[in-house]
Parts: C-alpha cells; structure tokens; sequence
C-alpha cells in the first residue's frame, strides 16, 4: 500500500519506521526536513511538501497539535484540493471541536477521516505496541486496521464519530497527568518524613498501582531525572488546555484540571517546559518551601 506519513517527531519516527517494516511504501514529510533522512535511509522516500504526501492511498498525520495541523490542511488550502477515495488517519492529540470541524471538512470532500489518537511512549511506539483508539466510519477503520495491526498492540474502537476518539485520549491524558501530580505530592511528602520516595514509588507500583505510569514516571521523580522527555510538560500544558475545553464544551467542572493547569504553568515559567511531566515534583517542592 502506498501511505503518506506527515509529523516525524519522536512518535512519528518510530510509527512510520513500523509502516516501512511491513513492507509499505511510504512517503514522509516534516516541517525540519532532517527528521525525515532517518526513514529514508530505511527506503522511505522524503517530499518537500504535504501535498506530495496526500498522493497515497492512505495518509498518516502526527503533528503537534490544532495549530500544526489547522496551517498544514486548511490555511494552505491543501484539503480543498483533495478528493476521494482516501483515507486520513489522524493519530494527533488534538481538541474535540477542532476534530468535528475536519470530520465535516473532509467529509466534504469525500475523504475519510479517521480520528486515531494513541496511548504509549515512543519506547512502545517503537515495539509497535500502542494502544490505538480509533474513530470514524466502519469502512475505513477495516481497510486500515492491518497498518494499525503493525503499529499497535491494540485497536479500541471508539465508534463512527471520529471526535470521540479525542474526547476519550484527553480524558486518559488528564487521567495520566493526575497520576503524576498525585506522585509529586505524595512524593514531596515522604521525603519532609525522612523517607526516600523512590522507596514510596517501588512499594506503589508493586503493590496497589501496578502499571507503566507509576513504575515508569514514579521512576522519573523518585530518581528526580527530567530529561530526556518522553512526554514534554509544555506538551502537558497543552493536553490539559483541551481537556478544559472539552470540559466547557458539555458544562462539565473539572477543578482538579484547573489546579494542575497552574501547575504545569509555573514548571514552563521556571524554564521547565522541556523537560518530562514528572517535572512537576519539582514543583510541588518550590510550593512547598522549607
């Protein structure tokens, strides 16, 4: 199958590096044009424009977020110049009522739009074991599911509206990003008592929090090792900035939502934006002066 892939971040780099390994051909295109000589050196070959990408059966796009995403599709007038039969698989974080105005858009066209958000760092993007929730028409999730079979270790189906698929990934970003805040209190706490809160992280995940978030970030900030970033807190800001969207959206109060938002702020106003969420242990210590 010939597949277009748009967004080599870390994500993307290791999902297309999984299309390349099941014998596909794939077009890749990046904003730093860099990103893309590692796929090519692996058979992929690079364009110098979206556009060029869309000229597939199916297109992948991973960018960073609404804005990415809107300049690429839409303010370039590239969706209005596509037309079926195509399938775009969106597998971005992006918000919920951004993602209805592109089902709508492509829809338009006559292009399927699939809405695949993913859970899993890009360790487990590179086994091709992420968990995959997808969202559009029956149809085109069938036609797909063999490339999402090469990415993923799960396809969850979120049903025929693709905008629940991002509904769904926000609310297991916010469920994420919760878990580590309540890491970074209780972590500062044991510490004040005189304990070691890699021990409280060693003894929560094998006991009552088994799983990668806590054996895995609880790792980060019982270590307090911030870098390399698998997941950004300025990207974290973001994730939590569309939750309360989709929040407001449906009249839904999330305050705690709103007190993590904070606290992710003052990690970016500390020059902390970069590093990992688990980075908000450092702040929950500078909230909490001796």
């Amino acid at each position: 199958m010939k597949i277009g892939f748009l967004g080599l971040g870390n994500m993307g780099q290791a999902v297309a590096g999984n299309l390349l390994k099941g014998g596909h051909e794939l077009l890749v295109w990046n904003r730093s044009a860099d990103a893309a000589q590692p796929l090519v050196e692996q058979g992929a070959t690079a364009v110098t424009e979206p556009a060029q990408a869309f000229a597939a059966d199916v297109v992948f796009s991973m960018l960073a977020d609404d804005n990415a995403l809107r300049t690429v599709l839409l303010d370039s007038g590239l969706l209005k110049q596509l037309k079926g039969p195509l399938i775009h698989v969106n597998m971005a974080t992006i918000s919920v009522a951004f993602a209805d105005e592109l089902a709508e858009l492509h829809a338009a066209q006559g292009i399927d739009y699939i809405a695949a958000p993913v859970m899993g760092r890009p360790n487990m993007a590179a086994a091709a074991k992420l968990n995959i929730m997808a969202a559009g028409s029956a149809e085109a999730i069938e036609r797909v599911q063999p490339l999402f079979d090469l990415i993923g270790s799960k396809t969850w189906p979120m049903g025929d509206k693709p905008s629940s698929a991002n509904a769904m990934k926000l609310a297991m970003n916010f469920m994420l990003v919760s878990a580590i805040e309540a890491m970074s209190e209780a972590a500062v706490l044991v510490t004040r008592h005189g304990l070691k809160s890699a021990d409280l992280v060693q003894l929560a995940a094998g006991t009552i929090f088994p799983g990668p978030v806590y054996a895995g970030y609880g790792a980060l900030i019982g270590e307090r090792t911030y870098e390399p970033a698998a997941f950004k807190a300025v990207l974290g800001l973001k994730d939590v900035d569309l939750v309360l969207a989709a929040a407001s959206q449906v009249s839904v109060e999330m305050p705690s939502a709103e007190m993590i938002r904070a606290h992710l702020q003052d990690a970016i106003d500390h020059g902390q934006g970069d590093m990992d969420l688990a980075v908000l242990a450092e702040v929950t210590e500078r909230r909490n002066p001796r």
